[in-house]
């Protein structure tokens, strides 16, 4: 699929990375010479200097034999105006990253105008990720399936826990719950496991089920954390605007510390239900003088990879129940020592995981496409969620009779009302919702999962 990147910043970089090796034919535009011939001599795409909403740039870009236009530069107006043009010029397909609040509440409205297939707010997004976590506290990861029915998430298996020495095969009857753990990172090695696995301290395990059966698990298993009530926020960005909104509606008590004064008093005004203060986040005694020792939870969303870890790091030794961590950088995380940080989230790779997931579903809009997904364990891990909309020659047989692909897992499948932990018995059927846990990259159809 030949595809059109207007922007080679954080996020379109991360996209070209990410797309160029689904063997896509990537076309990237940029003002900055220097960021243009280091993606042309690193990459194997075609790169060209210029503005992206320029009607000339993008014939010379030759849009009109995309399928698929993404304009992800800082401004909100190039990226309306890049998709705009490229529709006229005759792109199939645009994507708009659009991240102010006021485009992003009226945009549903424009869309059709601005000739738009797909927005994507990477702010907004992350807010989404980081308010699922707090409201699932137990969990280090949460990750949802079919409209928030299913929900995958990340735990770590302590050295005093009853999860420590337990053989998967036994996880369900021992604890009473309808759980599938579908995938383990012990040490530097990644697990599609069977039944025969024994769990180890440190292990990072990746579990789905309906949430009532996760909550109902993590209390059994006595992992469970309580209810967060209170929260810290560290730094006054986008997300922290976006993230706001959605905890004051679930009734959290929400405080921000914010550097810059002109920032803090316009949240002190779009935020009333938030106290706001002024100063310098990093300062532990200012942090203690907010109670951060007393809160249920902190989150770090200032501008700076290192200021947030270091920030996170002081939450975690004073205990503070969940501690969400914002790094763009994570190659930078996986430097540290991974328990030192509880929850990493990096906007820029949830944006990009959301458009390849709109990339694949139109790559096989005929077929049992990608509904959903998610990406695990340093990107070595995929999840996906299919809709099976045309039969397959597997449909109707038992899975245990099915001849699946090595470190392939179906973790669950939905079928209407039903949600379904599978075993050997259960069969894949039409319309169904399944969702398949692997290591093989670029899945694009359910029968891709057939030896």
């Amino acid at each position: 699929m030949r595809i059109v990147i207007v922007g080679d910043g954080k996020v379109g970089h991360t996209l070209m990375k990410e797309l160029s090796k689904e063997g896509h034919d990537i076309v990237i535009i940029d003002n900055n010479m220097e960021v243009v011939e280091k993606s042309l001599n690193t990459y194997d795409i075609m790169a060209i200097k210029g503005n992206g909403a320029s009607y000339h740039i993008l014939k010379e870009a030759e849009v009109d034999k995309a399928e698929l236009l993404i304009a992800a530069t800082s401004s909100d107006e190039i990226n309306m105006l890049s998709c705009l043009i490229a529709k006229k010029i005759g792109t199939k397909r645009t994507v708009a990253r659009v991240r102010n609040p006021e485009y992003s509440e009226q945009l549903f409205l424009m869309r059709d105008e601005l000739g738009l297939n797909m927005s994507i707010n990477p702010e907004y997004t992350a807010a989404k990720e980081i308010s699922r976590i707090l409201r699932f506290p137990s969990a280090q990861k949460v990750e949802t399936f079919t409209k928030g029915k299913v929900e995958l998430i990340q735990i770590t298996v302590e050295e005093g826990s009853s999860l420590n020495g337990q053989p998967l095969l036994t996880i369900q009857s021992k604890f009473n719950s309808k759980i599938l753990i579908c995938a383990i990172k012990r040490e530097d090695k990644v697990i599609i496991p069977s039944g025969e696995v024994i769990l180890q301290a440190d292990d990072e395990v990746y579990l789905t089920a309906p949430v009532k059966e996760l909550t109902h698990f993590v209390r059994k298993a006595g992992i469970f954390k309580n209810k967060i009530k209170s929260i810290i926020i560290v730094g006054g960005s986008r997300i922290t605007y976006y993230l706001s909104k959605i905890l004051a509606d679930a009734g959290m008590n929400i405080t921000i510390i914010e550097r810059d004064f002109e920032r803090a008093e316009y949240l002190s005004k779009e935020l009333p239900e938030a106290m706001i203060i002024h100063g310098d986040g990093t300062n532990h005694d200012l942090l203690l003088e907010a109670g951060i020792d007393e809160t249920d939870a902190f989150v770090a969303l200032t501008g700076n990879d290192e200021e947030n870890i270091i920030v996170s790091m002081f939450a975690s030794k004073l205990k503070v129940g969940k501690v969400v961590t914002k790094v763009n950088n994570l190659d930078l995380a996986n430097l540290l020592n991974e328990h030192l940080l509880d929850t990493v989230i990096s906007p820029r790779y949830l944006t990009s995981s959301q458009i390849i997931q709109y990339v694949r579903a139109l790559q096989n809009s005929m077929g049992s496409s990608v509904q959903t997904l998610h990406r695990v364990i340093g990107d070595q891990v995929e999840v996906l969620e299919f809709l099976v909309k045309v039969k397959h020659d597997f449909l109707g047989k038992k899975l245990k009779d099915i001849e699946f692909k090595n470190n392939i897992l179906i973790s669950c499948i939905v079928r209407g009302k039903n949600i379904i932990i599978p075993a050997g018995d259960d069969t894949i059927e039409l319309n169904d919702h399944v969702i398949v846990v692997t290591t093989i990259p670029h899945l694009r159809d359910l029968k891709d999962i057939i030896k």
